[in-house]
């Protein structure tokens, strides 16, 4: 009950705080001041899919596969749009308090509820194939691959179910901290594992056939006099390549991690309760103070920062071409330089913040506002 008690209290906090205004914000977010467009920027399309995110407050984002977008709300609709065009392809009611968003891979969509229940769905026709049940909330969105779909539980467990029958294959039980953030990483599949960042600030390798960890490694330590000082979760999106880990986490640092073995090869000072996006040589991140860094991937030096963006509670940087997109509290999305940083072009979404990682599909970049409206961009 303390613990159920204190996360209810952290989510007030947290959501207070994207919804944040001058007027309540101690730091009031930045103004936006008039750019010279570098680049133009076309939106194609835009859909509501459903609302719902506002009132999670964890970041739930679409996911692209085969031509598709496809989105959930919470109240229960499955969404799966054509990417180029927006046409809506179908629409599914699974009667479910839908969270985190979809996971979409080997001709299978997947998403889980408030409720612990985990949905399979057909891609091309939103046909139920199965359902499962986890052992608490799913916010986080579901990892599919290996012929499993990997499922995060709000309460640290993982279970893989298989992804023809919906039967559990493994379960891996972990603790968690006694305060966390709202929301989880989701679980990231690469090189025959599954990737986790917990809200203890570690990130874990399990083997995908078994669940079997292979390594943990600490990318930060709690401390402080009081639980929400030694806050250090690890709730972005991580980076794993085929030679390295890359994980941020709050009130902490951002480390690089040996894939093989978990060896820390290098750390850098950096708060973020976001995730990280890799662009050629470069690690962007965007920090707790609206500053988006560049870094350099193989020893953590700055390459360069933007800070004027300051206290917009900027979302997980995508990249589109050569350019960093951040999305921003009042529903604007940036275009940054990944040469030097410099704003290039901005466009306005909706009036509600964009909380949700914008997504990257060929040269189309995909962003939702928490009212649920989805739009499609592409740079001319």
């Amino acid at each position: 009950m303390r613990r159920a008690a204190l996360v209810c209290c952290t989510l007030l906090l947290l959501t207070a705080c994207n919804r944040t205004s001058k007027k309540d914000n101690v730091e009031p977010p930045a103004e936006l001041t008039e750019i010279p467009a570098a680049i133009g920027v076309q939106q194609l399309w835009s859909h509501n899919v459903g609302e719902g995110e506002e009132r999670l407050g964890i970041r739930q984002h679409p996911v692209l596969a085969d031509g598709r977008v496809y989105a959930a709300d919470l109240e229960g609709n499955v969404y799966a749009l054509d990417a180029e065009s927006g046409k809506a392809l179908w629409q599914v009611e699974t009667g479910l308090r839908l969270s985190g968003g979809p996971g979409a891979g080997e001709g299978t969509v997947a998403v889980g509820s408030l409720d612990g229940e985990v949905v399979a769905l057909n891609p091309d026709s939103g046909e139920e194939r199965w359902r499962a049940k986890a052992s608490s909330e799913v916010i986080a969105t579901p990892a599919v691959g290996g012929g499993l779909v990997i499922v995060r539980a709000n309460d640290g467990r993982v279970f893989a179910f298989g992804l023809t029958d919906g039967e559990r294959r493994w379960v891996y039980d972990r603790g968690l901290p006694s305060l966390t953030l709202r929301g989880n990483g989701a679980p990231l599949i690469a090189e025959g594992a599954v990737f986790l960042g917990y809200d203890n600030g570690t990130v874990v390798a399990l083997r995908l056939a078994d669940g079997v960890q292979q390594w943990e490694q600490a990318v930060a330590v709690g401390e402080g006099r009081t639980e929400l000082e030694r806050m250090v979760d690890i709730d972005g999106e991580l980076i794993v390549d085929a030679q390295e880990v890359f994980a941020a986490a709050y009130n902490g640092q951002l480390l690089a991690i040996a894939l093989q073995g978990g060896r820390p090869l290098w750390n850098r000072e950096l708060s973020s309760y976001g995730g990280l996006a890799l662009a050629g040589e470069r690690v962007l991140v965007s920090d707790d103070d609206g500053t988006v860094w560049a870094l350099d991937r193989r020893s953590g030096s700055a390459v360069w920062k933007q800070e004027a963006l300051a206290h917009r509670w900027l979302t997980t940087p995508a990249v589109q071409g050569d350019y960093a997109v951040v999305g921003d509290l009042e529903g604007y999305l940036h275009w940054l330089k990944l040469e030097d940083g410099a704003l290039a072009a901005r466009e306005r979404l909706t009036r509600d913040p964009i909380r949700a990682t914008p997504q990257v599909a060929g040269d189309l970049l995909y962003a939702v506002g928490t009212n649920g409206e989805l739009g499609a961009y592409r740079l001319q």
